[in-house]
């Protein structure tokens, strides 16, 4: 069993985490904005299982093997600049206000859980 304080310590920045204005938040904001509530639930689910997600590899320690195995940290780097060189892609090369409205679609389960 986890000390008091342990959890205290995870469920307090588990809750400021969630509300912070990050990119989650504010992706869920024009999500709901642009298709409503019910057509961005999947959205909401999928922040929340990739944020378990995380919570849980930290919480087992993928931290450590990273840090005893400096190869796997070099390939994580490499795959999260080439994450966000494919995202700035996908913003310089989005459609018009105007445009993009008729074509979207909300994110998915698993590509908001993957963000």
């Amino acid at each position: 069993m986890l000390p008091l304080e342990t959890v205290t310590a995870l469920v307090s920045f588990a809750f400021v985490a969630s509300i912070t204005p990050g990119p989650n938040n504010i992706l869920l904001t024009a999500s709901g904005v642009n298709f409503g509530f019910a057509r961005s639930i999947p959205h909401m689910l999928g922040i929340c299982a990739g944020f378990m997600a995380l919570l849980l590899a930290v919480g087992l320690g993928v931290g450590m093997i990273l840090a005893a195995v400096p190869q796997l940290q070099t390939a994580l780097r490499i795959a999260g600049a080439a994450y966000m060189l494919w995202l700035a892609w996908k913003v310089a090369n989005a459609a018009a206000v105007g445009e993009a409205a008729e074509r979207s679609q909300p994110m998915t389960f698993w590509e908001a859980a993957a963000f």
